[in-house]
């Protein structure tokens, strides 16, 4: 069975940059790197990796991934800050935290 990953990094301008990998290291050593010249964090490193959820479907991560690149900066900040209270008044809808 493999596994799967919903990862998030925050770049050197504040920004942040949402995938799915099935290995973080590997995907975050190719974002610090910068080996893909057009990739949105090549002329934003720094990187910080401040999220890496796992997930057993793919399915389930491109849900998620979707739903975290649909956040504003502000929700995505919170969420990368694990500040729940202000994250959950920051929600329109229901917030789906994978453990």
């Amino acid at each position: 069975m493999r596994t799967y990953y919903v990862y998030m990094l925050q770049c050197f301008d504040g920004t942040f940059y949402v995938g799915v990998t099935n290995d973080v290291a590997r995907r975050y050593y190719e974002h610090c790197a910068g080996t893909n010249e057009t990739s949105y964090t090549h002329s934003r490193r720094p990187l910080q990796l401040v999220y890496a959820g796992e997930f057993e479907r793919i399915v389930d991560a491109i849900d998620f991934e979707k739903q975290l690149k649909g956040w504003g900066h502000r929700k995505k900040r919170e969420f990368a800050q694990r500040d729940w209270p202000l994250l959950k008044r920051l929600a329109i809808g229901p917030i789906t935290v994978p453990q």
